[in-house]
């Protein structure tokens, strides 16, 4: 196995889970075959990235373009998820896993909302490792709530216009709370962002895979990461810039 260099690990990984249909599809099983073989895959990975030295782990798991899907198949995963917060719930206590949700969490069904916030709540105080559900999300929904929301904080005097700047705003979107993604990871061989933290992650890295979801591994999260590891990080300056303001 890869075994990415200590100093070189991102502190938040972010992950476009892909490919669940198509890893069914290849084996002759019936979607929803693959998408249960996904949590599988979500407990393999969620428990990966805290041995691997990540603080923060983002998992896009549910789009506000999901809903699209035939509904025998939205119900699926609506039952999948329950079924994985209530099964997680003591493994989550007993690693110290907190548990935090991006998206219209609200608009879920009433049963996962109700998972979903006592693992919340059970989880809050841990400080170590987070785990990051997008669930209902979409980056443009994201931006016109937080849009509204920074509108109606001008409207209130809570803010002013003239001292609008990116760190006033992003106070104002669903992760807040959370450090931007270093890397961003796409399993599945795509090479889209598909409406995913597209304002957090104007510096990430990007790591694109052609494995499966289902067939993702410990070993293929390393291997991204040691990948990672490898990029110089720039933020606009150049390489001897930034060797300048390195300390010897």
């Amino acid at each position: 196995m890869t075994s990415p260099a200590s100093s070189r690990i991102p502190g938040h990984v972010a992950i476009i889970m892909d490919g669940n249909g198509r890893w069914a599809r290849q084996r002759g099983l019936p979607r929803i075959e693959g998408h249960r073989r996904g949590v599988e895959t979500v407990r393999t990975v969620t428990d990966a990235g805290r041995e691997l030295g990540l603080r923060t782990l983002t998992l896009y798991a549910f789009s506000v373009e999901n809903w699209n899907r035939p509904q025998d198949e939205v119900g699926a995963l609506m039952g999948l998820l329950e079924y994985y917060l209530k099964k997680e719930l003591n493994t989550f206590v007993k690693n110290r896993i907190r548990l935090r949700t991006i998206g219209r969490t609200e608009d879920l069904p009433a049963g996962v909302q109700k998972h979903l916030n006592h693992t919340i709540a059970a989880t809050r105080e841990f400080t170590d490792y987070t785990l990051v559900l997008a669930l209902n999300y979409g980056a443009r929904t994201e931006i016109g709530d937080a849009a509204r929301a920074y509108g109606e904080a001008v409207a209130a005097g809570k803010e002013q216009p003239g001292e609008a700047s990116w760190e006033r705003f992003r106070r104002y979107l669903y992760t807040a709370d959370l450090p931007d993604p270093d890397l961003i990871i796409r399993t599945s061989g795509e090479t889209r962002l598909s409406n995913f933290l597209l304002m957090q992650g104007a510096y990430a890295e990007f790591v694109f895979t052609p494995v499966l979801w289902p067939d993702f591994s410990k070993d293929d999260l390393a291997a991204a990461i040691a990948e990672y590891g490898k990029r110089e990080r720039r933020y606009g300056l150049t390489s001897e810039q930034l060797q300048t303001a390195t300390p010897a």
